[in-house]
């Protein structure tokens, strides 16, 4: 557990909080890392194990774990401290890479990929986490900054990276890797987070809500999945699919309003803020993700690139997008009108991606360029904004919860966005069974479905009321 003595809040130094800042940028960079680094090298993999159809389970099941365990996360933090949280998930993260790593057909590495979302559940959420400990809303701006860095590295490089070890080593080389990082991530949790404030509170863990979203989320995919491709969506497999999804997803919504401690606690959503902050936060998320996910597939497949400058191509949307919100993330604490930078950037990622949709079927690699980082800039002010928001509504000792419940309603959603996208996609025209290989028509309708997505993002945000921010924590 955390080492120092819990109680009252501590105030750390500059110097102190921006060791513990230190102490979890490495297991922010692994689970950033981990949303961009393996879409460049989805079509390799299809083509190695002959099957294209499943792809979309490989971000899927990865995205179904980490959803189902993000807030457990959040409240074994609050119970037990950031620090040994950090180390249950950096441990599980390694072993998951280890299966994917050494899978020998598609079913081990999409079992690895969800026990990968076990473990990275943890990573990027307790980071936040920790930043709320540390740092007062206003101030917080300030050391975001860091975060953003380590955002834009592992986005901007994710991409490429995955690209090229596709191409010139192995795919297997990105689950590697995650090995000696998680090494060094364990050593500098053990060493540098000595000093993290404690702010623990008793929880009860639901792990029946855990299992019965992971349930109904896996049924749900299998019918999107499978619906118009192996089999009709009227047919009996499709329906009884979606009929479980309904009955088991009914009991997921039945044991939050019965469980002692949901696994999502309702009081988050009891307030107009913190409902439409976290609906904002998911919808924004939930195209970006996708798109990540799916531009390098339309780029090798459509446009005609490989791996590597599929993955070059896309790494501006990343880049763009994290020095958005690392600038964003500094000005808005210090804006009254703190809401009216974000709003304007969802409009300009609305109207570049509808462009995008128009221009498909002819869209030059200079224009695809531009478009990609106009997204990635106009979505840069949603995240610290729903960060800051969210924190600046709740108490200091359910910040973990807080921050878990939000990313658990980001990945719930993702998770669903990227299943349609890639039904969308097959339904659109995949090729031959075993070749990857798309009609232009899906992926336009992919980019509609994400421009979509930001519109009510938008919306959501342009509800919200905005509080002046707290100076010091609550």
């Amino acid at each position: 557990m955390d080492a120092t003595t819990p109680g009252a809040p501590k105030t750390l130094t500059h110097r102190e909080t921006l060791i513990v800042v230190l102490g979890v940028l490495l297991p922010v960079f692994m689970g950033s890392l981990d949303n961009t680094i393996l879409a460049s090298a989805l079509p390799t993999i299809g083509r190695e194990f002959g099957d294209v159809h499943n792809l979309p389970w490989l971000i899927t099941a990865y995205l179904i774990a980490n959803t189902a365990v993000t807030t457990l996360y959040g409240k074994i933090s609050d119970i037990h401290g950031r620090r040994t949280t950090l180390l249950i998930s950096i441990t599980l993260y390694m072993a998951g890479s280890l299966v994917c790593a050494l899978a020998p057909n598609m079913y081990v590495l999409i079992l690895g990929r969800a026990l990968h979302g076990l473990g990275g559940g943890g990573l990027t959420s307790t980071g936040m986490v920790v930043l709320g400990d540390i740092a007062a809303p206003r101030d917080r701006g300030k050391y975001y900054g860091y975060f953003s860095a380590t955002y834009t590295t592992a986005g901007a490089s994710g991409p490429a990276l995955g690209g090229f070890l596709a191409e010139y080593l192995h795919w297997s080389v990105i689950f590697w890797i995650n090995i000696p990082m998680g090494i060094l991530a364990i050593v500098l949790t053990l060493t540098l987070l000595k000093k993290l404030p404690r702010h623990e509170q008793s929880h009860k863990l639901d792990f029946l809500g855990a299992f019965l979203i992971m349930t109904a989320s896996v049924a749900f995919m299998l019918a999107l999945s499978m619906g118009g491709v192996r089999y009709p969506w009227t047919s009996p497999p499709i329906l009884a699919l979606f009929a479980v999804a309904l009955i088991i997803g009914s009991g997921f919504v039945w044991r939050l309003l019965t469980a002692p401690e949901p696994l999502i606690p309702l009081v988050f959503f009891a307030t107009q803020a913190t409902r439409l902050t976290i609906a904002a936060n998911a919808l924004g998320w939930g195209s970006v993700v996708g798109l990540h996910i799916f531009l390098p597939i339309y780029l090798q497949n459509v446009v005609g690139l490989s791996p590597l400058v599929a993955g070059l191509g896309v790494m501006t949307l990343a880049f763009s997008f994290n020095v958005s919100a690392g600038i964003t993330g500094t000005i808005l604490p210090r804006m009254k009108h703190y809401k009216l930078l974000p709003m304007i950037g969802l409009l300009l990622s609305i109207a570049a991606i509808l462009t995008m949709a128009w221009r498909a079927h002819s869209m030059t690699l200079i224009e695809f360029e531009i478009l990609i980082v106009l997204i990635g800039i106009g979505f840069g002010g949603v995240p610290p904004l729903s960060a800051t928001v969210l924190q600046n509504s709740v108490p200091i000792h359910t910040f973990g919860t807080a921050v878990a419940t939000m990313q658990f309603s980001r990945n719930l959603y993702c998770t669903m966005l990227i299943a349609a996208f890639g039904a969308i996609v097959l339904t659109g025209g995949a090729s031959e069974a075993g070749a990857a290989t798309y009609s232009v028509d899906g992926f336009v309708r992919i980019f509609y479905a994400a421009a979509a997505s930001f519109a009510l993002a938008l919306i959501a945000m342009a509800m919200v009321e905005a509080k002046p921010l707290q100076t010091s924590h609550n």
